[in-house]
């Protein structure tokens, strides 16, 4: 069995759970906004509640996640951070976009 230091692990670990994080908030985007049966009257407040907290778990955990791979110069960590970080943020403005 390969043991790895604690840094990798934080962010092998980090990483697993932003990618949990980024697929439970497009599931819940998805399942409130664009397969509803029929629209809502009113908006959710709940779901938008949970959704920006989901937001900030996520954007919490790539910057540490970018931080420490960035301390510890690890490549591979720093460019998946770096891109789920632009992939996070782009699918934050295309919701904004589309439903104001």
């Amino acid at each position: 069995m390969l043991i790895r230091s604690g840094k990798i692990q934080f962010l092998f670990w980090t990483a697993f759970f932003s990618v949990m994080l980024y697929i439970w908030i497009v599931t819940i985007g998805l399942q409130t906004f664009v397969l509803p049966d029929e629209k809502p009257l009113e908006l959710p407040q709940e779901v938008i509640l949970l959704m920006f907290v989901l937001y900030g778990f996520l954007a919490v955990a790539l910057v540490a996640g970018t931080i420490i791979s960035t301390m510890i110069n690890n490549r591979y960590y720093m460019k998946f951070f770096g891109i789920f970080m632009m992939v996070g943020l782009a699918t934050l403005l295309t919701t904004r976009g589309v439903f104001g």
